[in-house]
């Protein structure tokens, strides 16, 4: 009897994580249906802003507005999902949980039918449970920013129902372009830029583009990627970087339309040279160019099908740090630096000192088209290692469902640096993790891929 149990419940779990879509019905037009649906994010106070631990103070005004968009489609069969792109650096997990269980709760997706990405702009405000070590926050700042955090939840899971709501036929292309701002920081010194004759890598200049039109032919929403850092301003106003001024352009090319961004392998590319909003401009407008050209271009008709499938990967860290070693850091570190040593040292006494991490990953799959979905600050090389194993053409998104902390490379690791070694404090994480993680995620992108009904070229 125990034996059957437990066969009972580890098939349940199985199914719990990687059934990709239930109880769809056949939608009656036999086609797809696409809806979209926009809202403003920006805050409406000052707020502490993410990304830079060189910030000393709170925001001051507003570049550009920053907005979360949401695209939902359904299949031929009835099966639906929704991506959600934000002008954000990021989503913590306890705010991308709560935002995927209301979103399940309300309108019945599950984790694998549900995208949160990130555009990663450095100039968005700081959420919940996310860079406590980092920064002086107040007890009022504390409040401010878990008032707007959990606005910001209740926008995002109406702003699914609003896509949801407006689904109507419609047909669904996809084509890569490119563009080549990005420059890989490990591998060119930024201060030696103009000198130098030639760029090193790994790099991928590519322009994942979705383009869904009504049944007419009509542009209705465009979905774009680029992998690079929103790191061209360092201003205390806010604005999407980058990617928000290459969603203006795109719309403004295109009246009417819904331009979404995401972010793709990025982590160690930076937008070079940078550090001006007319630098800002620019690289948005040649990313909007490159995207309007694809759209003009032949692009590869999607048939009405989704499959999709997800998964968290329990990744260890390297050797923990010891309480004698974090004593010893709380003595000799200052700044930030020291609020995770002390921090640390909290929870390794409380005994609350964490081991591993959920990691995770997910692939849809939308008619002959893979898209990769991975969390966390990825590094290029899971880009490329993802297209050898399934293609070129596949889409490839970092920065989604979770942004816990830098996924390195095994290259990058061995290396150290801030990408490999140090950026973990930044996320609060006890040390660096370990040696196998690039083979762990690898090895599980394959098994849900398989799942999803994406095969290996």
């Amino acid at each position: 009897m125990k034996r059957n149990t437990l066969l009972i419940v580890l098939i349940a779990s199985f199914f719990l994580t990687y059934v990709p879509i239930a109880n769809a019905q056949n939608n009656a037009s036999g086609s797809w249906k696409a809806g979209s649906a926009r809202v403003i994010i920006t805050p409406q106070k000052p707020l502490w802003m993410a990304g830079y631990g060189s910030r000393t103070h709170v925001s001051e005004g507003v570049l550009i507005d920053l907005n979360a968009k949401a695209l939902a489609l359904e299949d031929a069969k009835g099966n639906k999902v929704v991506l959600i792109t934000a002008d954000l650096l990021g989503f913590p997990k306890n705010v991308s949980d709560r935002i995927r269980n209301g979103i399940e709760l309300k309108y019945g997706l599950k984790k694998s039918q549900i995208i949160l990405n990130g555009s990663h702009t450095h100039s968005g405000p700081v959420l919940s449970d996310a860079l406590t070590d980092i920064y002086p926050f107040n007890e009022q700042q504390k409040e401010d920013i878990r008032k707007y955090s959990d606005n910001l939840e209740g926008k995002l899971i109406n702003l699914a129902g609003k896509a949801l709501k407006s689904m109507a036929p419609a047909q669904v292309y996809a084509q890569n372009g490119i563009t080549r701002f990005q420059v890989n920081r490990r591998n060119n010194t930024e201060k030696l830029l103009t000198p130098f004759t030639e760029l090193k890598g790994p790099n991928d200049y590519s322009v994942p583009v979705l383009r869904i039109t009504d049944k007419a032919g009509k542009l209705k929403t465009v979905v774009f990627g680029y992998a690079c850092h929103g790191t061209v301003l360092d201003l205390y106003k806010f604005s999407g970087d980058y990617p928000g001024f290459a969603q203006l352009a795109v719309e403004k090319m295109h009246p009417g339309v819904n331009a979404m961004f995401f972010q793709g392998a990025g982590a160690d590319q930076n937008p070079l040279p940078r550090r001006t909003v007319a630098l800002a401009k620019q690289y948005g407008n040649e990313l909007a160019a490159a995207v309007d050209r694809v759209l003009g271009d032949e692009m590869k008709k999607l048939e009405p099908s989704i499959s999709t499938a997800y998964s968290e990967i329990n990744l260890t860290f390297a050797t923990l740090p010891t309480k004698e070693e974090l004593t010893k850091d709380v003595e000799t570190f200052k700044g930030w630096e020291k609020n995770w040593a002390s921090n640390q040292l909290n929870q390794l006494q409380n005994g609350k000192q964490i081991t591993s991490y959920p990691y995770p990953v997910e692939v849809w799959k939308l008619g002959n088209l893979p898209i990769m979905i991975l969390g966390g600050e990825l590094v290029m090389q899971y880009d490329l290692d993802l297209k050898k194993l399934f293609g070129p053409d596949i889409f490839v998104m970092g920065y989604s469902n979770d942004d816990m902390a830098y996924i390195p490379s095994e290259t990058i690791l061995k290396e150290g640096g801030y990408e490999g070694e140090s950026s973990q404090r930044v996320y609060g994480l006890p040390a660096k993790w370990n040696s196998d993680i690039q083979v762990k995620i690898l090895s599980e992108m394959q098994k849900i891929a398989e799942l999803a009904g994406v095969k290996k070229k």
